[in-house]
């Protein structure tokens, strides 16, 4: 039985990782930074909230990073898998805590909880345009430090507008994922044992 389990949560974590990827490339609205805004920051939220921190970190960076492999853009194919995974997991960490003390309305809690961890992707991907900018100019200089703040500085409404949509998505889709009877279970927050 417990392989099942073990066998089923796979499969469910696989899938929600193709979710995410596809969501990822379905809208691409490419951005001056070289990115692209899309509705698969919503996948990313669902996938920690429902799977929980390590099935959500996996399915939602493991899903996104292949989203940019597939789309071209390889450049930011393992920080998305750092910064998405991460994401996703600072979702599922706040969503549960949050569910134990308050006991509201998922589209609240998931809104408490995407809107930090939405925080995470913007500044992952600041850092990372700098960090990029730098490596890619072969230099780790103060020009070259300049030059990747103020690229990422541009990258940050984008990334705004992406995060916001995101939350937003999946609060509507929370509820209707919810209707699934796993989905129900895997929301329910587990008694904690006591040793």
């Amino acid at each position: 039985m417990e392989m099942l389990k073990d066998t089923k949560a796979l499969a469910v974590t696989a899938l929600m990782a193709a979710f995410t990827c596809i969501a990822t490339m379905s809208i691409r609205i490419p951005t001056p930074t070289l990115g692209y805004i899309h509705p698969g920051d919503c996948l990313v939220l669902l996938c920690g909230v429902i799977l929980g921190p390590v099935a959500g970190f996996l399915a939602a960076g493991i899903g996104s990073m292949f989203a940019d492999i597939l789309s071209g853009y390889v450049i930011y194919a393992i920080p998305t898998l750092i910064i998405k995974g991460v994401t996703a997991l600072i979702a599922s960490q706040l969503f549960r805590r949050l569910k134990q003390v308050w006991n509201t309305n998922h589209a609240f809690l998931f809104i408490a909880a995407g809107v930090p961890a939405e925080l995470n992707m913007i500044f992952g991907y600041f850092f990372n345009k700098i960090i990029q900018t730098m490596f890619l100019a072969g230099s780790y200089s103060s020009e070259t430090f300049a030059a990747g703040f103020t690229s990422a500085l541009s990258g940050i409404f984008t990334n705004c507008i992406q995060g916001a949509a995101g939350v937003i998505l999946g609060m509507l889709l929370l509820p209707v994922l919810s209707q699934i009877p796993d989905v129900r279970i895997w929301l329910t927050p587990r008694p904690k044992k006591i040793l």
